[in-house]
């Protein structure tokens, strides 16, 4: 089954602008490295599902599971970035639980 890989750059963006904002904010130093992991799972994730990787299941399973703790740790904050960051993570762990 084809899916796009829509849910895995979003989530990857989020990722991204949340680690530019927590970066001034102190006492952020997991929500960052958690951000960090996530947003290159998603893209390697994305990469591999564009090219059509035989490991790409695996990587999905693994994806799923960095974006779920990422969202996680996102949702201990307040902030705007770190609501959209969780969101995004949500969504993500969905869409790559039906691949994996």
């Amino acid at each position: 089954m084809h899916h796009d890989s829509k849910a895995l750059l979003d989530c990857m963006a989020a990722c991204d602008a949340c680690v530019a904002a927590c970066l001034d904010q102190p006492d952020r130093a997991t929500c960052v490295r958690l951000c960090l992991d996530c947003a290159d799972l998603c893209m390697v994730s994305a990469r591999l599902m564009a090219r059509g990787s035989q490991f790409h299941q695996e990587l999905c399973a693994l994806c799923a599971d960095i974006a779920e703790a990422c969202a996680a740790e996102c949702e201990k904050h307040d902030d705007e970035h770190c609501r959209s960051c969780a969101e995004a993570c949500h969504h993500c762990v969905a869409d790559c639980r039906k691949m994996a």
